[in-house]
């Protein structure tokens, strides 16, 4: 009997709203004909982020594309391994000899080490190995010292995690996902001057073991050669690499973000303008970490794509509207305390539906 070899994955992380969620379009978008597994890790029952990942072409059926889309809900893949993320490796294992690669994407606050020494665990081992732990950085906010590029939701997310120190600096946390990188990617960096990139380098070399390679990216935009096949086998090694909170996940199995709310709001179609106008509203009003989702604009053919942090939105339209489907605006909000009946009417009437 052929004895497969170990199948490849690429553990992706960084902060909230580094280009992550980009990236692995961007990755499976040049798959190449390579055959992608993909693990999403977010909080929300609607699972956006898959939805965004299965519109990707990665050349099979939509039905096919749905079975490799793997979604894992409430909870950081760092310690929610025992009751998410071990049953769904165990189901791409025994279809390994189907599948050329897995990319998993952590959680904005998700700490990579645990995640990786997971892959120490015999059934998962035997199988596996994790090519490379790639690390996103907002380069721009590095240079403005924040880490993030909204500090305040990121710290908001970090305060409701009882598994981490909430009076240490967000550097901590930013230092803890460089310090279990094989590649880091400067992302951004058409949003910075030169002598600003330098210094961000600079900085984030200071947080790495030599042998770590940094490259810069707009947009995540990266050959495919580049991001996968380094080989790094970081479960081999994952345990020499240093982190601020490696105590606090030694023996605890309760980690809880029960406090996050995540709600879906379902609409009818919305003029563009107006329903980023009232997103926006929203979210300076009620604190709202994220938004994502998609909308139906009146006489537009093609579905338009939301994704909010902070602020900032991102939009474009990703797909026609199906001959059958139903032409509908759909949301997801993600924050704290939120009243879902209070938003979405303040929604309809911003909206005027």
């Amino acid at each position: 009997m052929k004895t497969l070899a170990k199948l490849p994955v690429t553990i992706v992380t960084g902060f909230l709203g580094s280009g992550k969620t980009t990236l692995l379009r961007h990755m499976l978008d040049n798959a190449q004909g390579r055959r992608i597994a993909v693990i999403v890790n977010e909080f929300g029952e609607l699972g956006i982020d898959g939805e965004i990942l299965k519109q990707c072409s990665i050349g099979c059926t939509e039905e096919e594309a749905n079975g490799r889309v793997y979604e894992l809900a409430n909870g950081c893949l760092c310690c929610t391994v025992q009751e998410e993320f071990f049953p769904v490796m165990r189901e791409l294992v025994a279809r390994r000899g189907d599948l050329d690669h897995i990319l998993i994407e952590t959680s904005g606050l998700a700490l990579p080490k645990p995640l990786v020494q997971a892959f120490q665990w015999p059934e998962i081992r035997s199988a596996c190995t994790v090519d490379a732990v790639i690390t996103v950085v907002d380069s721009p906010a590095v240079a403005a010292g924040t880490f993030a590029a909204f500090p305040d939701q990121v710290d908001a997310q970090r305060k409701l995690d009882p598994n981490l120190d909430h009076e240490s600096p967000l550097h901590e946390l930013f230092a803890d996902q460089l310090a279990s990188a094989d590649l880091v990617i400067l992302n951004k960096t058409d949003l910075i001057n030169p002598e600003d990139l330098a210094r961000v380098r600079q900085e984030v070399a200071e947080e790495l073991p030599p042998a770590v390679k940094i490259i810069e990216a707009s947009s995540g935009r990266l050959p495919l050669d580049v991001l996968i096949g380094l080989g790094a086998g970081s479960e081999e090694h994952i345990d020499s690499r240093h982190s601020h909170h490696d105590h606090h996940h030694e023996g605890e199995d309760d980690h809880d973000h029960d406090a996050f709310d995540s709600i879906s709001i379902d609409l009818p179609q919305a003029d563009e303008a107006l329903l980023l106008d009232a997103l926006t509203q929203l979210v300076v009003q009620h604190g709202i970490l994220r938004v994502k989702g998609f909308a139906a604009i009146p006489n537009k053919p093609m579905r338009l794509l939301i994704q909010g942090v902070g602020t900032r939105f991102d939009k474009h339209f990703d797909r026609a509207w199906g001959a059958e489907e139903a032409r509908t605006t759909r949301l997801v909000l993600i924050g704290q305390d939120l009243d879902a009946a209070g938003l979405e009417a303040q929604l309809r009437a911003a909206l005027s539906v």
